[in-house]
Parts: C-alpha cells; sequence; structure tokens
C-alpha cells in the first residue's frame, strides 16, 4: 500500500486502501512541527510547560500565550497552530462555564477531555472542514484530586501521569520516564519541567525561544495561574545549570576516549 496522499488526501472524510486518514496525519505532522508542550501529573497538582518558539527577536514578550486558562481551575498548553489553539480553548470555555451554570459545580477533567475530544473528532467527519492541528493538554484538580489530559487531532483523549507533544516530545518523553512523579510537589516538578523543556530544545534548528510555566495545585489555591516569577526564575537557572553540567559531561568522555 502507498504511504502517501495519492489522491486519498483531498479530503478528510476518505481512507485511504489501508485504512489512513491522510488529513489527521498532516494535523498531526503540524503539532510535530511546533514548539514542545509538557504535562506532568504529581501528588498535589499539575505543571504545564510550553517551548515557545520566537521567530523574530521583535515579537512582544509574553504575547501568544501557548499557556491558556480555560476556567479557574483549568489549564491550557498546546503544541500546534496557534490559531486553532484559541478556538479550541474558547470551546473549552464555553464547555466550563455551560457546566457550573447547569450543574452549580466545575466541570470534573474527565467531562471535559471527552467533550474536547468529541468536538475535536468532529472536525475530522466531514469534507467540509479539517482537522485541528493542535495537541491540547488539559491539565486541573477537581475532587479526584490532580487530573492531566491530553487530546490528539484525531479527537483520542487519553489520561497521563506525564504526556509531551511538540518536536521535542521523544526527548521530553524520556526524561519524563525518569521522574518520580507520584512523589514529586509541584514546587520540584516546575524545576524538572524547566529542565525538560530545556533539554528538548534544538538550538541548531530554533535559536529563539520562550519558556512558559503555570500550575494549578495548593500553593495556587487549586486555581490556575503562571507560577510567581521568583520560583520561574528559580526553575531557568536549575535548567540552565543542568544543561550545562550535562556538556560537562559530554565533553569529559570526549577527552577520555
Amino acid at each position: 500500500m502507498t504511504s502517501i496522499g495519492t489522491g486519498y488526501d483531498l479530503s478528510v472524510s476518505t481512507y485511504s486502501p489501508d485504512g489512513r486518514v491522510f488529513q489527521v496525519e498532516y494535523a498531526q505532522k503540524a503539532v510535530d512541527n511546533s514548539g514542545t508542550a509538557i504535562g506532568l501529573r504529581v501528588k498535589d497538582g499539575v505543571v504545564l510547560a510550553v517551548e515557545k518558539i520566537k521567530h523574530s527577536r521583535l515579537l512582544v514578550p509574553h504575547a501568544n500565550r501557548r499557556i491558556m486558562t480555560a476556567g479557574k481551575h483549568i489549564g491550557v498548553a498546546t503544541a500546534g497552530w496557534i490559531s486553532d489553539t484559541r478556538n479550541l480553548v474558547k470551546h473549552v470555555r464555553n464547555e466550563a462555564r455551560d457546566y457550573r451554570s447547569t450543574y452549580k459545580v466545575e466541570i470534573p477533567a474527565k467531562i471535559i477531555a471527552e467533550r474536547m475530544g468529541m468536538y475535536a473528532q468532529a472536525y475530522t467527519l466531514y469534507s467540509a472542514v479539517r482537522p485541528f492541528g493542535v495537541s491540547t493538554i488539559i491539565g486541573t484538580v477537581d475532587a479526584d484530586g490532580p487530573q492531566l489530559y491530553m487530546i490528539e487531532p484525531s479527537g483520542q483523549y487519553v489520561g497521563y501521569r506525564g504526556c509531551a507533544a511538540g518536536k521535542g516530545k521523544q526527548v521530553a518523553k524520556t526524561e519524563i520516564e525518569k521522574l518520580n512523579l507520584d512523589q514529586m510537589t509541584a514546587r520540584e516538578a516546575i524545576k524538572e519541567a524547566a529542565r525538560i523543556i530545556y533539554a528538548a530544545h534544538d538550538d541548531s534548528k530554533d535559536k529563539l525561544f520562550e519558556l512558559e510555566l503555570s500550575w494549578v495545585c495548593a500553593e495556587s489555591n487549586g486555581l490556575h495561574t503562571h507560577v510567581p516569577q521568583d520560583l520561574f526564575d528559580e526553575a531557568i537557572q536549575h535548567a540552565e545549570r543542568s544543561l550545562s553540567d550535562d556538556d560537562d559531561d559530554d565533553e569529559m568522555e570526549g577527552d577520555d576516549e
């Protein structure tokens, strides 16, 4: 079977002979070409981190954020098209508001992930629309404790302890798997998240990037907020120091050889 579209990629509602939907795969490719986004679910909260690639030094700092607040207790981090991100975040906000208005409680993480997955999947069914070119990581704390979900362009949603999306996801996943997330606090996870983003960043392709960090935990009073500036600075120092130590180790190994 052919591995390229050859006519089967003209519509999202068309399957190829080997059962593939190429438009969805192309949407995933848009995610894989974006800056890295990660989520960590720890014992007392959830931490989100994003590597926002800066294509020009003229860009205003902290503009066009890739981590957004979709509800008082809901944080959203994304990898992919920023315009699609805004559409999805708007939908999350509407779902959270409607649920709160109807049931007088905040929407649980599983329900918001399910509804977001259904919304994304609807855009893979009709030839008049295209799939969203974005993977969405949702972090929150509800009655069942910290929760972390990721929604793919296909509409598939999965709960995670730690997850990653974007061009550096393989490196990020490897680093996340080394962490003891069940015993880690949100404050500790902030530093590890910064270190992972720095480790996943490819200087040879993207020189400039801006780190975004947020959390939902007891220290933030159960609200999704960007981390305090002092902790943000500590996290960057920790990441740069770890990166420098790794470079020194590589140089020593090279000298030994």
